[in-house]
């Protein structure tokens, strides 16, 4: 398979993913927005391709040269990136104000011009996404990331590059030819021009926000259901890694990790463990240098304090630490926040001291560590032996007792003679999750399982409770003002109901105020104040299918369902 064909096959499986979606409402409806000069004639059969064209070679030039440019003039490597954003929110503010585009057009009515081009707006557009647009990773990104950041750019990075953005591109550019096609053939669009513009320019202000917030990355973290098999096939496949010769975003201290094989029952030799870097503040400890931690078994552990599948994996953990502290292992949490108030110091604090959580924890704001293990879970274990090898690695949760039974192996190897304690003897509660419903968010840009009709987007939205809801899916009742991860009632109580399959219920919450719901015959209200936490619904001995209807009152954010 040739680089081209790699490229353009995986940036083709990256344009039909989720991780596109904050750009497509944009795209959409670029295709029909007219200048303010031409608003009332039909849309230019050119600006759909002059949209494309833009973002294709911007994110080009950006990926493959803007780290090295940037290093060289000396500028911070976010440059581009916030460049993009403010013309995207320029361009944004001109379509819905036109005597602000006329503004943003004097600079250049020194250029000669026959006639006034009401395209010339479309490819700026473009570039202004190509800047911002950042693609769901995987193997064939990572290597062009990688050429890009290292300077190594030969002509087979730039087909591989160009075969990427035109993949990604193409869906987008079905898109964006969608909504030229549909404001030329529905009249009620030609006829709406101004409202037409009004739109796009909202859009590009919501994505200009949601990127400063960094929500693109966000949906990125997600693995969708409608393309991981896919994904995995392309991104996986033996073919691919030989071709890019990486299984992830590799470098010299990374490179071996892939000798070790997931949850793996005996101990293998995957190369020195990669530095914990990148880390904004320490909880707990002064910091931890895993040079200095030579003599000592050490085990890092990945998690983010909202995350369900992490909290029943925190006991294990801070029993090790517990037990085997005094033996000689390390335990040292590694922060990486999922949404963004897990980035809050305090809030990870708390969440610590509750879990019993005693070992230093790194806060992981940037993920540098993360990808400097090459991980992509949640919660992630990598087991390190006392000359610093990586020995054992661990995604998701479960098989705790081979994990155990490795760390008192490294222990006595450590130390030949050392007396251990008996083991912990916890029962691993790891669920089954065949046949349980998935975790469901509730914000705008991360909802899943939305059963209504209402459109669900960022903003105050009324709901009604459909007559007829699946199972696995929740529905809204009332007002509602929705942000990008989590909803909250508008003025009075709002309603969520949800169907699921499970043996554990639970929500997460933040704000002030109450939920009330409906349990085993009895109504129970849970108190709420603070930062958000997770809070239990339901436990059962077994999976049960059932249906769950809150009374959340204003003043109370909700974030998401988790279930167990």
């Amino acid at each position: 398979m040739t680089l081209a064909l790699i490229g353009l096959i995986g940036g083709l499986v990256t344009g039909i993913s989720p991780c596109i979606l904050p750009v497509l409402p944009v795209i959409f409806f670029s295709g029909g927005a007219q200048s303010a000069r031409t608003e009332s004639s039909a849309p230019s059969p050119a600006r759909p391709y002059l949209v494309i064209a833009g973002l294709v070679l911007s994110f080009t030039l950006v990926t493959l040269f803007g780290s090295l440019l940037l290093s060289v003039l000396g500028l911070p490597q976010d440059v581009l990136r916030w460049a993009g954003i403010v013309v995207l929110a320029l361009i944004g503010i001109g379509l819905i104000v036109p005597r602000f585009e006329h503004l943003l057009e004097k600079p250049f009515s020194w250029l000669p011009q026959r006639s006034p081009d009401p395209d010339r707006g479309g490819f700026g557009l473009g570039l202004a996404l190509g800047a911002v647009y950042v693609p769901c990773a995987g193997p064939v990104l990572a290597a062009i990331t990688v050429a890009g950041a290292t300077g190594r750019v030969g002509v087979d990075t730039v087909v591989l590059t160009v075969a990427f953005a035109l993949g990604a591109a193409t869906p987008l550019l079905v898109f964006a030819l969608a909504g030229r096609r549909i404001t030329e053939r529905v009249q009620a669009f030609r006829k709406r021009q101004r409202g037409i513009r009004i739109t796009a320019g909202v859009l590009m202000l919501a994505l200009s926000f949601g990127l400063v917030f960094n929500l693109p990355q966000l949906l990125q973290r997600l693995v969708p259901d409608y393309t991981s098999g896919l994904q995995a096939q392309v991104n996986n496949s033996e073919e691919v890694r030989k071709a890019l010769n990486l299984g992830g975003l590799v470098n010299d201290q990374n490179k071996d990790l892939d000798k070790c094989s997931d949850g793996a029952p005996v101990l293998e030799s995957c190369g020195t463990a990669p530095d914990i870097t990148g880390i904004t503040q320490w909880l707990n400890s002064s910091g931890v240098d895993l040079k200095q931690q030579r003599g000592k078994v050490v085990l890092l552990d990945f998690w983010a304090y909202s995350c369900i599948n992490c909290q029943r994996s925190l006991p294990h953990v801070t029993a090790w630490d517990k037990l085997y502290r005094e033996a000689g292992l390390s335990v040292v949490g590694v922060h990486s926040p999922e949404y963004a108030f897990e980035k809050e110091a305090g809030n990870v604090a708390a969440a610590a001291k509750n879990f019993g959580i005693t070992y230093p924890v790194a806060l992981d704001n940037s993920l540098a560590t993360w990808t400097n293990y090459r991980n992509r879970y949640w919660p992630a274990h990598y087991l390190i032996d006392a000359q610093g090898t990586v020995r054992h690695i661990k995604f998701g949760e479960g098989d705790y007792a081979t994990t155990e039974k490795l760390i008192r192996q490294l222990l006595t190897d450590a130390g030949p003679g050392r007396a251990l304690p008996p083991a912990t003897g916890l029962v691993d509660r790891t669920p089954d999750v065949t046949g349980i419903t998935q975790e469901t968010y509730l914000g705008s840009t991360k909802r899943v399982n939305f059963a209504g009709t209402e459109t669900y987007t960022s903003g105050e939205k009324s709901f009604r409770l459909p007559e007829k809801q699946a199972r696995d899916s929740f529905a809204l009742d009332g007002d509602w003002t929705l942000a990008s991860q989590n909803i909250t009632p508008t003025g009075a109580d709002g309603r969520i109901r949800l169907n699921y399959r499970a043996k554990e219920v639970r929500i997460v919450l933040s704000g002030s105020g109450t939920l009330t719901y409906t349990r085993d015959g009895q109504t129970v209200t849970i108190p709420v104040n603070g930062t958000p936490n997770s809070y239990q619904l339901l436990a059962a001995q077994q999976v049960q299918e059932g249906t769950i209807t809150a009374t959340v009152s204003s003043g109370v954010q909700a974030y998401s369902f988790t279930f167990g």
